[in-house]
């Protein structure tokens, strides 16, 4: 059987991760602007919840965008993306699964509501496997890998913005209570 081509396949796909990638790029600027703006709030006795929901979103977007710029590299060599992208699932899901234990042992997961241990905890994490996977496909020679990417990617950042809302209302709603 033919091996199929990765330089044909990856320019199917270039329009799509360069959109993803740049979303993921433009949201971690508002991160930065929305952090600004919110400076008051962000205090040394809030460094935990800072550190427990606003970094983790600003690193999936960045993940994502990562990904994307891997994805637009001209790599030649399935092994090579394979090998990128495996780098990119594996550091994002220690990091994921790390925040989700620091939530744990700050006592975070017991205090926010399922819908948010949901989003914080398990999506990035689920997220982050899926690109592990894609890569593992990847890594195979099997096209779907880059098929698998997209929605892993997709996925990972809706839960950021979905994330980085959640985060902007609720420092909203404290932001008179000081």
């Amino acid at each position: 059987m033919e091996e199929p081509d990765l330089a044909r396949l990856m320019q199917q796909w270039h329009d799509f991760y360069t959109l993803i990638g740049t979303a993921a790029a433009t949201l971690i600027g508002l991160m930065f602007v929305s952090a600004s703006i919110g400076g008051g709030y962000m205090t040394e006795d809030r460094r935990p919840g800072i550190r427990a929901f606003f970094s983790p979103t600003i690193f999936h977007f960045s993940a994502t965008l990562v990904a994307c710029l891997i994805v637009s590299m001209p790599v030649a060599a399935w092994t090579v993306l394979g090998a990128l992208l495996l780098g990119c699932g594996l550091a994002g899901l220690a990091y994921a699964a790390a925040i989700w234990r620091q939530m744990d042992r700050r006592g975070f997961l017991r205090e926010i509501d399922a819908e948010d241990r949901l989003w914080y905890a398990r999506a990035p994490v689920a997220c982050h496997l899926l690109v592990v996977l894609a890569a593992a496909l990847l890594l195979a020679r099997l096209p779907v890998g880059i098929d698998l990417l997209a929605p892993a990617l997709v996925l990972l950042l809706l839960v950021g913005i979905r994330n980085a809302w959640d985060i902007t209302l609720w420092v909203v709603m404290r932001s008179d209570r000081k």
